[in-house]
């Protein structure tokens, strides 16, 4: 027999649609749900369980999507919640909707390339560690593959920062994780 409190328990999948309206803190032009950092919402006995990868240990923001999680969840009604923290596996960019790499182009943000986050699995990958570059990082703008790094830290820890030789105007790149 189901309990009268458990029939009330919304969906996860409603849950993940109400956390699809948190942006980013850091790029609000992306939910929180598009960047993939919300893994799995599901229930525990009463309690609603959000579980949550950081895109990498240390970031500064992850107080901050928390206490947004938190408020979205109190505005919906939802008071008996536990939001969990999962370190592995890893968060990767590969984890990023479609959607949220367009709206980043859009923003002027170039998206992380497809395939090439730190899987394992591309020597390319290691060619970078080690300071070599064989990938081509279109410019947001005005879609230039002329572009050159200026830095490996961008505005955010995630980000690199590069610059357009053909339309000359600074952006960043957000970072094969």
């Amino acid at each position: 027999m189901v309990s009268a409190e458990a029939a009330l328990l919304p969906e996860p999948e409603t849950v993940m649609a109400w956390l699809s309206e948190v942006p980013d803190p850091e790029i609000p032009v992306i939910s929180i749900t598009e960047l993939g950092i919300v893994r799995k919402v599901r229930h525990q006995g009463e309690t609603l369980v959000v579980t949550v990868t950081p895109t990498y240990s240390g970031c500064p923001a992850v107080s901050m999507i928390n206490l947004d999680i938190e408020a979205k969840l109190l505005e919906k009604g939802i008071a008996d919640f536990r939001i969990e923290q999962q370190l592995s596996p890893p968060w990767t960019t590969d984890f990023l909707s479609a959607e949220a790499r367009e709206r980043l182009r859009e923003y002027g943000i170039a998206p992380p390339i497809d395939g090439t986050a730190a899987d394992g699995r591309l020597m390319a990958r290691a060619n970078r560690l080690a300071g070599g570059s064989n990938l081509v990082i279109a410019c947001p703008r005005c879609g230039s593959g002329k572009t050159e790094r200026v830095s490996q830290f961008g505005s955010t820890p995630c980000k690199a920062s590069y610059r357009c030789r053909d339309c000359l105007e600074p952006f960043d790149y957000f970072k094969c994780i």
